[in-house]
């Protein structure tokens, strides 16, 4: 018998560790089997997809069916069917029971939950080809489970990925908008077990380490010991975890702030500071904590924080959306994702729908158009809001500019509002987001600011920081002082033949060679951080890498 297991990530960097679970279990209950793993993307050739899999065939076929990617595992099936008349498909994943429902009881057998704990009925059935419509595995029966990964995967299926893995099952919230609602407990490792798995992962050197636990910090006391265990292996992978603010302790805060930069990643699902919201949806998280909880982590300035909202919650409304996001754009989080609510199918909501009157896409991933409390096109302003925001928020370019309003005490919405609009009437959104088009429709939309010279010197700054070697001309157009190659011959001759710290006798020249210098106002210079800095300054612009997550080049105040 020949199995073929077919992983769609979403982009070639990722990984599907559910496959590599089935992969180990088909081996250990069906070692007569032959198998093949394939890893595509949801943006590969389709038809080479479908002719590199029936390459192998396959009696069988099995996929992992997620919100994102269900749609194309639903046409693979419809057309592998005619490829290959014999060949049976079975789909897992958080989306097989809505793969199975929309193919019919012919096309597909359907397996929910852990394959772990799948009964020894479908392995039975497996090889004698008598594959019922569904296999439902009891969540509660859940077996002791060990990551999925033997060596030779490291430098096959896994190479140049992320690695995907889990300390413990199950979510102590019952949000009624996720699937893991529908599970009851939770499974974790004993932590020699979690430090034995990593250990082997680590020693493969992955650049991402992205841990699936649904609350990693759901009992800080563990997850304060899996923390001090990664830093203490002085690993250079970075770890991604998901917590929840409400769930921190102070001991935690304390032991992170000796962390090196690069080393931990957080993702807090805030979704809602609206307590009505988070009351609707099962959250219960207190909004002072979390508040108190994301400073106190982006003050420390070695951790990137990935914080989220959802557009579309019940009892949301259009000004208590965008008052959460004005509060969570004063923590300081270095990534805030807006997402759009998605109604998946069997979830609480999914079956208070109709009460709430919402409206949706038919197709996955079933996205939000308007419920009771936003009308469909204030959900298509909020919506642009949103995409604004994540294209001059969620990268490195600007963020000394986010920190100067978050500073100022400034109207944060409406500034997005204003920057939108700037956007929409230039087609913003139908061109490619480079930083210098950003750069230039942040100057339109401040310039008439009291402080648009001060905005001007941090877009200058935070540009030539990301490693830029030139000004573009919208920046240059700004700055009222010399050409920067003429203030580079100027700064060659007014230097000192050693600058203490930063050059030597007889390196000045190679100094002012691989510099880039450019001039800021006094107020630009202490906004930038220079607080007792009187007058215009000069910085130069090193081709060398500050340490921190972000990268950027290193920058000296010179005399």
């Amino acid at each position: 018998m020949h199995c073929t297991l077919v992983a769609l990530n979403a982009r070639f960097t990722h990984s599907c560790l559910g496959l590599f679970h089935v992969r180990n279990e088909l081996e250990t209950h069906c070692p007569e089997f032959r198998l093949n793993f394939f890893q595509f993307t949801i943006n590969d050739s389709y038809y080479e997809t479908i002719l590199r899999i029936t390459a192998t065939r396959p009696d069988y076929v099995f996929f992992s069916a997620a919100i994102w990617n269900s749609d194309l595992v639903e046409k693979l099936i419809k057309d592998l069917k005619i490829c290959l008349p014999l060949c049976s498909a079975v789909v897992g994943g958080p989306q097989a029971e809505t793969v199975g429902v929309n193919l019919g009881k012919t096309l597909c057998s359907v397996v929910t939950g852990a394959i772990e704990a799948i009964g020894p009925d479908f392995y039975r059935d497996l090889r004698e080809k008598t594959l019922k419509s569904s296999y439902r595995a009891l969540f509660r029966q859940m077996p002791v489970f060990t990551s999925p990964y033997r060596d030779s995967d490291f430098s096959g299926y896994l190479q140049n990925r992320h690695i995907y893995y889990e300390s413990s099952r199950g979510c102590p919230f019952s949000c009624t908008y996720c699937l893991s609602s529908a599970e009851k407990g939770i499974f974790r490792k004993d932590l020699r077990q979690v430090e034995a798995e990593l250990d082997v992962i680590l020693s493969h050197r992955p650049a991402v380490l992205r841990f699936v636990d649904r609350t990693f910090n759901e009992q800080p006391e563990r997850a304060l010991a899996i923390w001090r265990y990664l830093a203490g292996r002085g690993t250079e992978t970075l770890c991604h975890f998901e917590i929840s603010p409400d769930r921190f302790t102070g001991e935690m805060l304390a032991f992170l702030r000796s962390v090196p930069p690069g080393l931990f990643q957080f993702e807090i699902g805030i979704q809602s500071t609206n307590p009505e919201t988070l009351r609707a949806v099962r959250r219960p998280i207190d909004p002072e904590k979390t508040r108190d909880t994301v400073a106190g982590l982006a003050a420390l300035e070695n951790i990137h924080l990935h914080v989220d909202l959802i557009l579309g919650l019940p009892y949301e409304t259009k000004q208590s959306f965008l008052a959460s996001f004005a509060q969570v754009f004063s923590m300081n989080a270095h990534y805030i994702q807006l997402g759009l609510l998605k109604i998946l199918p069997d979830t609480p909501l999914c079956h208070t729908a109709e009460e709430f009157e919402y409206q949706t896409c038919l197709r996955p991933p079933y996205a939000v158009v308007a419920n009771r409390w936003i009308d469909h096109e204030t959900m298509r302003q909020l919506y642009w809001f949103c995409e604004c925001v994540e294209r001059f928020m969620n990268n490195r370019s600007f963020v000394s500019l986010w920190k100067f309003l978050s500073r100022s005490g400034r109207d944060v919405v409406f500034f997005f509002e204003n920057l939108l609009a700037v956007c929409e009437e230039a087609g913003f959104f139908d061109l490619a987001a480079t930083q210098e088009l950003m750069s230039r429709m942040l100057l339109q939309a401040t310039a008439g600011l009291d402080d648009a010279a001060v905005v001007a010197d941090l877009l200058r700054y935070d540009w030539l920081r990301c490693g830029h070697r030139f000004l573009p001309a919208c920046l240059r157009a700004q700055e009222n002082t010399e050409d920067p190659a003429d203030l580079k011959k100027r700064m060659f001759r007014n230097l000192p033949e050693q600058l203490e710290g930063t050059y030597a006798v007889g390196e000045k020249s190679q100094f002012c060679k691989k510099g880039l210098f450019a001039e800021f106002s006094e107020k630009g210079m202490r906004e930038i951080g220079y607080t007792g800095h009187t007058g215009c300054g000069i910085l130069c612009f090193l081709p060398e890498k500050e340490p921190g997550f972000y990268g950027f080049a290193r920058v000296i105040r010179l005399p």
